[in-house]
């Protein structure tokens, strides 16, 4: 929301995250987000601003107290235009609902600091959460499976193991390392 933004902002530091991302990577074309990434990532940190007081709440963080310790970027599968344009993960033909009844969990950041300790499964439970008050009737992600650990770089999307145990079921598709999950209400 608008008045979390200076936690955002703080919380992602001047690498907007990762490399500049701001967490918009899905919802734009690669030039889009290339471009975005120029001037220290301004274009896509305005992108991010710009929903934000737009009112649409393009994620969730975390908090320890006062203190943000990680965010999930989740909305109706129709706001993530990469994710539509996916060879592997866009909606099969006829699941394509313009009723914003599917959204879609694409990114989670959690700092080195606060990894391990089920910050990004509480993540995602609120997001399943957030999801189905605002009229979702299916969730998606797009995990990769990992054995052990694996570089925080790969793994953006969370692990196999993490939305297993939150009741999502692989649907096929598959992009990749990335598989295309579902949990239906």
């Amino acid at each position: 929301t608008p008045d979390r933004w200076d936690d955002l902002v703080a919380f992602f530091g001047p690498s907007g995250a990762y490399s500049g991302c701001w967490c918009t990577w899905w919802r734009q074309t690669g030039s889009q987000f290339s471009a975005g990434c120029r001037d220290g990532a301004a274009g896509n940190r305005d992108l991010l601003r710009r929903l934000t007081t737009e009112g649409r709440a393009p994620g969730l963080m975390a908090y320890d107290g006062e203190r943000p310790v990680g965010w999930v970027s989740v909305a109706p599968r129709p706001e993530f235009g990469r994710l539509l344009r996916s060879s592997a993960l866009r909606p099969e033909p006829g699941d394509d609902p313009a009723d914003g009844s599917v959204w879609s969990v694409v990114c989670f950041w959690v700092p080195r600091a606060h990894r391990r300790r089920g910050v990004a499964t509480a993540l995602l439970d609120s997001a399943v959460a957030h999801a189905w008050a605002g009229g979702a009737r299916v969730v998606e992600g797009y995990p990769v499976p990992v054995d052990d650990r694996a570089p925080a770089a790969e793994i953006f999307t969370g692990t196999l193991a993490m939305f297993d145990r939150a009741g999502f079921r692989p649907i096929g598709g598959r992009a990749g390392s990335r598989l295309k999950v579902q949990l239906v209400r």
